[in-house]
């Protein structure tokens, strides 16, 4: 119902959803970009109720408890339990993400690579691996806010990292977040400027 409510603000606003992916493809991971603001959340959540499909993104388990737990639930949070990969020397947090798909038969997990609403010019990989680990492709998501447009894009199979970032980089070049000045490309993958 909360996703619902925040797709309808999301047409309010003037945005348009566009989906790019087949509908036989059920399970992926979703990264999500450009991310420069809390507004940011509307899209966000509109996407993950007009896809269609069994969205979530991952948090600490101890965020699911009361009243903020039962919000969380309800727009897609999943709780993790991070110490197993602290505690582990065999089992890494990319692997506990991993593991989500193979508890679920359809599962998409959301992902902001940038890992900040904040300029960041080295994105956070383990998006690449939890798809690699998981068997599962990785799905571009955006919000444009030049075009007011959001939705899945490209769809995109791990199979050689610096071309696939390189790929995942190009696709973002256009992109316009709310917050423009905060939204740069990974230095490392993105093209150089002549």
């Amino acid at each position: 119902m909360i996703k619902f409510i925040f797709s309808l603000i999301f047409r309010a606003f003037g945005w348009n959803f566009k989906n790019n992916v087949p509908d036989d493809l059920r399970s992926f991971v979703f990264i999500g970009a450009p991310h420069t603001s809390n507004f940011d959340i509307i899209p966000t959540l509109a996407v993950s109720h007009l896809m269609k499909r069994n969205a979530h993104f991952v948090i600490k388990k101890e965020w699911l408890k009361g009243p903020l737990g039962f919000f969380l639930k309800s727009v897609g949070a999943v709780g993790v339990d991070r110490n197993i990969a602290k505690e582990s020397k065999t089992i890494s947090y990319t692997d506990v993400m991993a593991n989500l798909f193979k508890e679920r038969s359809e599962f998409v997990l959301m992902i902001s690579p940038e890992g900040t609403r904040s300029p960041n010019k080295h994105w956070k990989t383990g998006f690449y691996y939890i798809a690699q680990k998981a068997q599962v492709p990785i799905v571009l998501g955006y919000a444009n806010y030049k075009t007011k447009e959001a939705g899945l894009g490209l769809v995109l199979y791990p199979q050689d990292f610096e071309k696939d970032m390189a790929t995942i980089m190009d696709f973002y070049r256009t992109m316009e977040g709310k917050v423009q000045s905060n939204f740069l490309l990974d230095e490392r993958f993105a093209p150089k400027k002549l």
